[in-house]
C-alpha cells in the first residue's frame, strides 16, 4: 500500500524538478550538490528560510510602525484621526447601506424634499458618509514610510553588493561557466531578503488598507515571488541580482513621493513625483530592455544556448517588458499633468474624497448651500489610475 501511494507522489515530485525543464542540457541536479565557495548552489530547499524570515519581517514592521513611523507622523502634524463623520441620519443612512452611495440627480431631489435639505448638503453627507469607510491619512503614511525605509535600505545594500561584484561591470560574466557559479552569502541574504519581503507585502495585504487595486497587487506580487523563486532554482541568479536594484531604485522614490503628499508638502511631492518619473522611464524604457533583456536573450543564447526553463523565464521577463510600457505611459501623464498644473494628482484607490474637507465641513454643517452649487460637489480630486502610487 506504502509502494503504491509513494508511486504517483515520486512521478509528481520528478516531473516538477525535472532535469530536462530547469537545467541546461549534459547538467544534473547531483553535479549542483558538489563542493563550492560560500553558500554552495542555489537550490529549491533554501527558499523554505523565507518563510519564518517573512514572518519576522512582518513583525519588525509592526514594531516600525507603532514606535517610528507614528512618532514621525505625529511630529510634521498629520492627525490621530479619520474623516469628519456625517452627521446620524436613518433615512440617507438606509439609502447609503442599501441603494447607492452615490446617488443620482432625480433621488438626491426626492430626498431633498423628504427631508427640507437643499440638494449640495446632502450631496456632502454622502460624501463625509463615504469618507468614514476610508482609512485616516496617518495609517497611509506609517504603510508608506515603512515600505520606503525598506526599499531605500535593500538598494543601498543591492548597490554596495554590486559594485564589488564582477557582472554589474561585465554583465556577459552573468553566464560565464553557468550554471556551476557558486552562491556567495552576500548574494544569498540579497535574494532570500527580497523574496520574504514580497511574501510579508503579500500575507499583509489582507491587513493592511484595502484599496482597490487589491487582487491586481497580489498578482503582481504572486508574478514577482514566482520570477525570483524561479530565477534562484535555475540558478539565475547574477542577472536577478541586476534586476531586482533596477527595480527598486524607484520605488524607494515613489513612496518618498506618497509620503510628501500625505504630510502636504505639495511642492515637495510634485518634485518627487517628477524625479521617481524620470528615473521609472530611464530604468524599465531605457536599461531594462537594453541592458537586461539584450543579456538574458542573446547574450545567454550565445553562451549558453536556450532550455526549457531559459525560455520561461524570458517569456515571464518580455512580459515584464510590456508592463513597463503600459505604466511608463501612464506615468508620464500624470506627471505632465504636475508639470502643467502644479499639482500631482491624488491616489484614487483609498484617499478621502473632496479637495478640501475642512470647505466642506463648514458648508454642510454650518452654512446655507445653494442647489446650484450641486455640479461642484459632483467633482473630486484629480485621481491616479490603477496602482501608479503603489509598488507596480
Amino acid at each position: 500500500m506504502a509502494t503504491a501511494a509513494q508511486g504517483p507522489l515520486s512521478l509528481l515530485w520528478g516531473w516538477l524538478w525535472s532535469e530536462r525543464f530547469w537545467l541546461p542540457q549534459n547538467v544534473s541536479w547531483a553535479d549542483l550538490e558538489g563542493p563550492a565557495d560560500g553558500y554552495g548552489y542555489p537550490r529549491g530547499r533554501h527558499i523554505l528560510s523565507v518563510f519564518p524570515l517573512a514572518a519576522g519581517i512582518f513583525f519588525v514592521r509592526l514594531l516600525f510602525e507603532r514606535f517610528i513611523a507614528k512618532p514621525c507622523a505625529l511630529h510634521i502634524g498629520i492627525e490621530d484621526s479619520g474623516p469628519y463623520q456625517a452627521q446620524p441620519n436613518a433615512i440617507l443612512e438606509k439609502v447609503f447601506v442599501s441603494i447607492t452611495k452615490y446617488p443620482d440627480k432625480k433621488r438626491l431631489e426626492g430626498l431633498s424634499k423628504q427631508l427640507d435639505w437643499n440638494v449640495r448638503k446632502i450631496q456632502c453627507w454622502f460624501r463625509h458618509r463615504r469618507n468614514q469607510d476610508k482609512p485616516p491619512t496617518l495609517t497611509k503614511f506609517c504603510e508608506s514610510m515603512w515600505r520606503f525605509t525598506f526599499y531605500l535600505c535593500i538598494f543601498c545594500y543591492g548597490i554596495r553588493f554590486l559594485w564589488s561584484s564582477p557582472w554589474f561591470w561585465d554583465i556577459r560574466q552573468c553566464w560565464h561557466n553557468y550554471p556551476f557559479q557558486p552562491l556567495s552569502s552576500g548574494l544569498y541574504y540579497y535574494y532570500i531578503m527580497e523574496l520574504a519581503f514580497y511574501w510579508s507585502l503579500m500575507f499583509s495585504q489582507f491587513t493592511d488598507i484595502k484599496r482597490k487595486d487589491f487582487l491586481i497587487m497580489f498578482v503582481h506580487h504572486l508574478v514577482t515571488i514566482g520570477l525570483i523563486s524561479f530565477s534562484y532554482i535555475n540558478n539565475m541568479v547574477r542577472a536577478g541580482t541586476l534586476i531586482m536594484c533596477l527595480h527598486d531604485v524607484s520605488d524607494f522614490l515613489l513612496e518618498a513621493a506618497k509620503l510628501a503628499n500625505y504630510a502636504k508638502y505639495q511642492r515637495l511631492c510634485d518634485t518627487l513625483f517628477v524625479i521617481f518619473s524620470a528615473v521609472f522611464m530611464v530604468t524599465r524604457l531605457g536599461i531594462y530592455p537594453f541592458w537586461i533583456l539584450n543579456t538574458t536573450l542573446f547574450e545567454s543564447w550565445e553562451i549558453i544556448g536556450p532550455y526549457a526553463s531559459w525560455w520561461l523565464l524570458n517569456g515571464l521577463l518580455l512580459t515584464l517588458q510590456v508592463l513597463h510600457v503600459i505604466w511608463s505611459y501612464l506615468i508620464a501623464r500624470i506627471a505632465l499633468k504636475a508639470l502643467i498644473r502644479g499639482k500631482v494628482s491624488k491616489d484614487d484607490r483609498s484617499d478621502v474624497e473632496s479637495s478640501s474637507e475642512e470647505e466642506d465641513v463648514t458648508t454642510c454643517t454650518k452654512s446655507p448651500c445653494d442647489s446650484s452649487s450641486s455640479n461642484g460637489a459632483n467633482r473630486v480630486n484629480g485621481h491616479m489610475g490603477g496602482s501608479y502610487w503603489a509598488e507596480e
